[in-house]
């Protein structure tokens, strides 16, 4: 596959600025690795800088799990070290910084963090990639997607698919195209189909992706994934594009770190290390 055109570099006077600014939410007191593994796949996909807002009394350890070139940002909390509803106003007051948002990897489901990403899906001008435990947010809520028109990529893996639907598993398993295509459509949204043979939907089309196998069912791939599609949108590409682009890097990096490493031994960090040799395959 072609890679898209921010990703060959070929400006020789380019700067990070011409390549984004991601900014990703996620995170809390016993998943404070996705943040982690969202941000670093967001830095390492190109984008070129990338700011992880996590909350406050973790900023310290986060900075330690960290690569020291990607930024951090310290939000409000609740008691049980998640994000806080207060951290809307300060989120709203600098995204015109960013040019794509991750929201949802270990966020919990903390009353007052589904509150605050309810609101940040209605009222942020940015476009959005929606996984994890922002999509369990808005399972009860799918029509919020229709109050925000600024592009929105959703990255259900089968289970929140369902939450998402209220259709049964056996139905969207056997009908993942069909589903897919309905959802994007009704909400007017990307959404991406995790599984076997991923599927990327919207209103511009359908796409399969062939890349990927079972040793990338671990703890983290879809961080992964979350980060590789921001850091993708945070350069420019619209958001069909950056969800087909980043589900095929994304299942490739993963190919090639099982051929060298073996299926039963991948962990998420191996895809993110083995990116550059995916981008290297596509050119």
């Amino acid at each position: 596959m072609r890679l898209p055109t921010p990703l060959l570099r070929r400006n020789k006077h380019s700067n990070k600025y011409d390549f984004g600014h991601a900014l990703v939410l996620a995170g809390s007191r016993n998943m404070l690795g996705a943040s982690a593994l969202t941000g670093l796949a967001a830095m390492r996909i190109g984008a070129g800088l990338v700011t992880v807002g996590v909350p406050k009394s973790l900023n310290g350890i986060l900075q330690k799990k960290l690569s020291n070139v990607i930024m951090t940002l310290s939000l409000p909390e609740t008691k049980g070290q998640g994000l806080s509803y207060l951290a809307f106003k300060t989120i709203k007051k600098i995204c015109s910084k960013y040019d794509a948002l991750a929201i949802g990897p270990g966020l919990t489901v903390n009353p007052e963090t589904k509150k605050l990403v309810l609101r940040i899906i209605r009222d942020i001008a940015l476009p959005m990639v929606i996984d994890a435990d922002a999509l369990n947010a808005l399972a009860k809520n799918p029509k919020m997607l229709l109050k925000n028109t600024f592009p929105k990529i959703l990255t259900p893996h089968l289970w929140e698919m369902q939450r998402l639907t209220g259709l049964k598993k056996d139905f969207i398993e056997k009908n993942r195209l069909r589903v897919a295509k309905g959802f994007a459509e009704k909400y007017n949204c990307v959404l991406l189909l995790k599984g076997n043979r991923t599927i990327v939907c919207s209103r511009e089309g359908s796409y399969i992706n062939q890349t990927g196998n079972c040793g990338m069912a671990t703890a983290g791939a879809g961080d992964v994934l979350t980060g590789i599609i921001t850091g993708l949108l945070a350069q420019g590409i619209n958001a069909f594009e950056a969800a087909k682009f980043g589900s095929f890097i994304h299942g490739l990096a993963g190919d090639l770190a099982a051929k060298e490493k073996t299926k039963p031994v991948l962990i998420a960090s191996d895809i993110i290390d083995y990116l550059p040799k995916a981008i290297k395959a596509c050119n």
